[in-house]
């Protein structure tokens, strides 16, 4: 039907609607405090009405010992202004949320309500009254933009909920910019090629909490199927997602912590696939303690990966080898290179992704 063809458009644009609760990013930036000071912080992605991360690092701005937060924004969104209900904005005309794409510069967030303390008040008072503050930008606000990209070189950490459309664009190019950052997405994008490869290149992994069900405020328009993943709040609705990873190149305690092993390995327990030389485990859980040779292990081993203790080697997209019988009755259809196992009945049965992995030194 046109009329849900048009609604699948509409939420495939929406997928970079999707706002990061205060909740989740408090959790998180907790691990990361002493990185963050005397730091530039750019936030790209991110409108000030509507962005808890701008609204973070406002409110935490002494508490961090930041030493500029940098904030840009490609357009107002569906639901700007809802957030930060601002009601002018000293430097702008409008008194409505802009909804041209401007930026907010910070370098100092003093008491200006003069309350005993620092809080959203005074990030308020502060945009309304330093027409220095938040201004127009010349161009369309997008990161990959020559002004945006200026801000980009000025920033130390980059922290925000990218574009998800973008992401093979987003990450790859605050790489190539040799900044840090701290941004959260979705678990599949290792899946990616672009994401894959900083992963290999050991410039990239997770970071503390990973997983489990965070809400996202979406448009109210967002089709939601699932009643289960949806709940509306004061009017406000919300969209549950288990897959909502943190990818970074900070340092975390948890990547040096070593992965306690306690199976040992059988050729009956850990088939080798049968278009590549590795053995298929499929818990992360059981990777055998005394194994030496390659092994097939679920995605999830990156939030566990330890790079003092196990090399990647690649991932079952790039490292298969195809074979034409793939597609016998009763196995996974052929199409992209991925690992098989042979059945008890001959046919052979495709496995999902798959990260190849090897011990660093010898297995015990």
């Amino acid at each position: 039907m046109p009329g849900n063809e048009t609604l699948r458009a509409r939420n495939r644009a929406a997928l970079d609607e999707w706002y990061t609760q205060l909740k989740d990013i408090e959790d998180e930036l907790r691990h990361y405090r002493e990185q963050f000071k005397g730091k530039v912080v750019l936030c790209n992605c991110d409108d000030p009405y509507e962005s808890y991360f701008f609204k973070y690092f406002a409110m935490n701005f002494n508490h961090l010992g930041l030493k500029r937060l940098i904030t840009t924004c490609y357009a107002g969104s569906p639901i700007s202004g809802l957030q930060l209900p601002l009601v002018e904005t000293a430097g702008l005309r409008n008194t409505k949320p802009p909804r041209e794409p401007y930026k907010v510069v910070i370098s100092e967030v003093p008491d200006l309500n003069r309350d005993g303390a620092i809080d959203l008040g005074d990030v308020e008072y502060l945009l309304r009254s330093n027409a220095n503050v938040m201004t127009p930008l010349s161009g369309d606000g997008d990161f990959r933009s020559k002004e945006c990209l200026e801000l980009l070189d000025e920033s130390d950490i980059v922290v925000t909920n990218p574009p998800w459309s973008l992401i093979r664009e987003f990450i790859p190019l605050i790489a190539k910019h040799k900044k840090k950052y701290l941004v959260i997405g979705d678990q599949n994008f290792i899946t990616y090629r672009e994401i894959f490869e900083q992963i290999m290149a050991n410039n990239l992994w997770f970071g503390y909490h990973n997983g489990g069900t965070k809400w996202f405020r979406v448009p109210d328009n967002y089709e939601i199927k699932t009643e289960s993943r949806k709940k509306v709040v004061d009017g406000i609705k919300y969209f549950s997602m288990g897959r909502a990873y943190w990818f970074t190149n900070l340092d975390t305690t948890r990547r040096h912590e070593p992965m306690t092993l306690f199976k040992r390995y059988t050729p009956a327990e850990y088939p080798t696939y049968t278009n590549y030389p590795a053995i298929e485990v499929s818990k992360v859980t059981e990777i055998p303690m005394d194994y030496d040779g390659e092994m097939g292990v679920p995605i999830t081993f990156l939030d566990k990966y330890n790079p003092d203790q196990f090399k990647i080697i690649g991932n079952s997209k790039w490292l298969g080898r195809p074979i034409s019988d793939f597609a016998l009755k009763g196995t996974y259809e052929a199409g992209g290179m991925r690992f098989y196992l042979r059945n008890p009945d001959g046919t052979q049965r495709r496995m999902y992704e798959r990260i190849v992995i090897k011990r660093i030194g010898v297995a015990s």
